[in-house]
C-alpha cells in the first residue's frame, strides 16, 4: 500500500489560507516499531505517555485477500493490517486529543469492539507496532511525527522474550509459535533494514526511553 491509496488529511474549516508553518497539533507521534519481542510495550508501559497500540488495527483472520504463510495467516505480512484506519486515527488524536481505536484479541484473531483514547493535553502520543515504519512517511508529510525509532538488541534476546510473551498469553499454539518464532529469527536482520530504510532509526530500549522522555518535556 502506498500513500497515494490513502484518504487526505482532513481539510481545514478555516476562513483564510494559515500558513503550513503556523498550525500547530495538538500532541505530535512518536512511531515506535521492532521485532515482536523486542520490548516496545514494556517501554511504552514505563513512558506513562497515551499509546496507539497498532496491533490493534489487524484485520480479522477471515477478512477476504489474507496473506498466508506456513499453513495460517501471515502476521508479520502488512497486507493483515489495517494501514488506512491506523493513520487516520492518528491523525485524529494529534489534531483533537482523542480518538476511537479498536480492541483486537490476538488468540482469536478477531477485533471485539472499540474504546476511546483521550490523550489528556499530553504532548506526545506513542503508536507502537511492528507495522509503525509503514506510517513514517505519511505522518512526516502531515508534520505529526516527532520521532520513528526501530528498537533492537541481540536477536536471541528478542526470541527468548517473544517466546516467554507468547506462551504465557497464549497467543497461538505451540508449534505455530516455534515455527514462526524461528522464521522471525532468521528475518530480524532483513526486517530492521526495511524499517530503517523507511525513515525510524534504531536505538536499544533505554536509548529511546531517554530520548522520548526530553521530547516529551
Amino acid at each position: 500500500m502506498t500513500d497515494s491509496d490513502l484518504p487526505p488529511a482532513p481539510a481545514s474549516d478555516a476562513l483564510f489560507d494559515v500558513p503550513a508553518d503556523a498550525r500547530r497539533p495538538a500532541a505530535r507521534v512518536v512511531l515506535l516499531t521492532g521485532p515482536s519481542g523486542s520490548g516496545k510495550s514494556l517501554l511504552t508501559r514505563r513512558l506513562g505517555l497515551p499509546v496507539v497500540a497498532l496491533d490493534d488495527f489487524y484485520r480479522d483472520v477471515d477478512y477476504p485477500g489474507m496473506p498466508m504463510r506456513y499453513g495460517i495467516v501471515d502476521w508479520d505480512d502488512p497486507r493483515s493490517w489495517d494501514h488506512v484506519a491506523a493513520l487516520a486515527a492518528l491523525r485524529a488524536v494529534t489534531s483533537t486529543g482523542r480518538t476511537e481505536v479498536p480492541v483486537y484479541d490476538i488468540p482469536t484473531s478477531r477485533r471485539t469492539g472499540t474504546t476511546v483514547l483521550d490523550t489528556g493535553g499530553a504532548p506526545l502520543v506513542l503508536a507502537e507496532g511492528i507495522f509503525a515504519a509503514e506510517l513514517v512517511e505519511a505522518c512526516r508529510a502531515d508534520g505529526i511525527l516527532a520521532d520513528a525509532i526501530c528498537l533492537a538488541r541481540p536477536r536471541l534476546v528478542t526470541l527468548w522474550f517473544r517466546f516467554l510473551r507468547d506462551v504465557a498469553e497464549s497467543r497461538k499454539p505451540l508449534g505455530t509459535l516455534v515455527r514462526r518464532g524461528w522464521g522471525l529469527l532468521r528475518a530480524e536482520p532483513h526486517l530492521v533494514r526495511r524499517w530503517v530504510d523507511m525513515g525510524c532509526r534504531t536505538a536499544t530500549p533505554s536509548q529511546a526511553e531517554r530520548d522520548i522522555r526530553i521530547l516529551a518535556r
